[in-house]
């Protein structure tokens, strides 16, 4: 179903695929406590990151080796020729020929559609612009059925930046999949979805709301997805002071919650949700970042074995 396959997009994936990902990604969590498998050997994975990144390189990393495979790492652009003025497009003709799956991070929009374009391997998209992260909304979707058993008749909010800020967006994008009860999307104003998110949701006939108080909505609540205000996003500087510090998710703000109500984060967070929420147990964040691996696994299994 998916060998062979690019993944740019959780909008190209089908129900019956992410479920298939899913099915596969807990087999993977019993072949982690059995020590990994060789079931990847001999296949080569590059790693392609424009722009920096902890968990998704290292998970794709890891996901590789636990499965037996081999990675090369393209490293920081300093160390890499295209500091010496080599273009996007010879750079992956160049990692074609060595890998067999190529994991693309880029700040610009288009442009790991653009690598599948040129590649003969699948390339998987590992965010791009601020649009599409399509592994991270699997690891999401993924958290929220080992949590609830079913991703369909909950209540989701999210929160933060949901203009440029790709995992809230492709989050979105992948709940639509399913049978969401309702989404209340919470963010100031001048962060709110962009109009093709919200013309996807009318289309899919999923019922939404856009709000900026978050302690009015928490008790409605199953899911609550935080994402940071991202600087590093925000095309003027001015825009961003006037909306950091927007949101903190507190042990106090807490207080009004659901009992089973799980919080989760893309990563890395800044000072949107306190420390003292770790030991709480809304608290699914770090589970859901270890998750990566598994799914990671099944998808890079898929992909290069069927």
């Amino acid at each position: 179903m998916l060998k062979g396959r690019d993944i740019i997009s959780i909008n190209e994936l089908t129900v019956d695929e992410i479920k298939e990902i899913f099915k596969t990604a807990d087999k993977m969590l019993e072949v982690l406590k059995e020590g990994g498998s060789d079931v990847l050997k001999g296949f080569v994975m590059a790693t392609a990151f424009f722009e920096p990144s902890t968990r998704t390189r290292l998970s794709f990393q890891t996901a590789m080796v636990r499965l037996g495979g081999n990675y090369i790492d393209l490293a920081e652009i300093s160390r890499s020729s295209l500091a010496k003025g080599e273009n996007f497009a010879d750079t992956i003709r160049m990692l074609d020929s060595y890998a067999d799956v190529i994991i693309v991070r880029h700040k610009i929009e288009g442009a790991a559609r653009f690598a599948a374009e040129i590649a003969e391997s699948p390339v998987i998209n590992a965010g791009d612009g601020m649009r599409h992260h399509p592994t991270q909304a699997l690891i999401d979707l993924y958290t929220i059925r080992r949590s609830f058993g079913s991703i369909d008749d909950l209540t989701i909010g999210v929160l933060g930046d949901l203009k440029y800020g790709r995992a809230a967006t492709s989050f979105i994008y992948g709940v639509t999949k399913f049978n969401p009860r309702k989404l209340h999307l919470i963010s100031p104003e001048s962060l709110r979805i962009r109009l093709e998110v919200r013309e996807h949701l009318a289309s899919r006939g999923i019922e939404f709301v856009e709000e900026s108080d978050l302690e009015k909505v928490l008790p409605k609540l199953d899911v609550l997805y935080v994402t940071r205000i991202q600087k590093e996003r925000f095309p003027d500087p001015a825009e961003y002071e006037k909306v950091k510090g927007s949101y903190k998710i507190t042990r106090r703000v807490l207080e009004k919650a659901k009992e089973n109500l799980i919080i989760l984060h893309p990563l890395p967070r800044v000072e949107e949700i306190s420390l003292d929420v770790d030991g709480t147990p809304y608290a699914k964040y770090f589970e859901q970042a270890k998750y990566g691996v598994p799914v990671r696994m099944a998808l890079l299994k898929l992909i290069l074995k069927g």
